[in-house]
């Protein structure tokens, strides 16, 4: 039987194949310098020097263990709060120097600083002497503008109306039939105190020619003739019969 005779008749399963193990792979070492993996990244390697002669003590021999380190000291630095020192008092300032109090400063006389924005200040002057041949007013020779009605001309007012007075003989109040009736009051126009639409007007029919001219009517015209407007074939035209007693152009050649 062939291969493939075999394997129709005894299909291959996979959990019957036997494959190697694990300890059958090999990987590189992570460990050292020597065959590493390169697709590991890798720590400092240190080696060991060989042993000194004994002759070395003699000749250069380093101190033992009597440095004394600080507890607050670090690879970093110094480690803590930051601290102060207060100076002593010098004895011979004591008399001669005096410190200056709250109200020996002006803070509002400096200048701005770290462009501060301050509002501006005004000063006011002295009062203007007055001279004995000056003719100042006295307050009570100033007049004010009435409120009242329509006198102060820079200041908005109501409408003020006024009531004539009555008419003792043949007024309305004798003879009744002189009272007004509604008919005789004129109503504005409510455009005039309120608002309103804009308004158009239309002007008048303009008359017509008188002129004797005839004007052509709309069959005058041929407008399927036009063609300036639209595509068309190129047009060839016939020149004219030349007569046959025309003399002839006659040009002398030179040889």
């Amino acid at each position: 039987l062939t291969m493939r005779e075999m394997e129709r008749k005894h299909p291959i399963i996979a959990a019957r194949q036997q494959g190697p193990g694990p300890g059958r792979y090999s990987l590189p070492t992570t460990i050292g310098f020597v065959g590493h993996d390169f697709t590991k990244p890798s720590s400092p390697a240190y080696s060991f020097h060989s042993r000194m002669s004994s002759s070395m003590y003699f000749i250069d021999s380093s101190p033992g263990p009597q440095y004394h380190i600080d507890g607050k000291m670090t690879r970093f630095g110094r480690d803590g709060v930051p601290a102060f020192t207060m100076q002593g008092r010098s004895r011979g300032s004591v008399g001669t120097f005096q410190t200056p109090g709250p109200g020996a400063y002006s803070p509002e006389a400096a200048p701005p600083l770290n462009n501060h924005q301050r509002p501006p200040s005004y000063t006011m002057g002295s009062r203007t002497r007055y001279r004995s041949v000056d003719a100042v007013p006295a307050p009570n020779r100033y007049t004010l503008p009435a409120l009242m009605g329509c006198q102060v001309p820079n200041k908005s007012n109501s409408a003020s109306y006024t009531i004539a007075g009555r008419c003792r003989s043949g007024g309305p109040s004798e003879d009744l039939a002189q009272t007004p009736g509604p008919g005789k009051y004129n109503r504005p126009d409510p455009g005039v105190y309120l608002p309103r639409q804009p308004a158009y007007s239309m002007l008048g029919r303009h008359s017509g020619p008188r002129d004797g001219t005839q004007k052509p009517g709309p069959g005058a015209y041929s407008p399927e003739r036009v063609m300036s407007h639209k595509r068309r074939s190129p047009s060839y035209s016939m020149g004219i019969r030349h007569s046959e007693f025309v003399t002839p152009l006659v040009v002398d050649l030179l040889d």
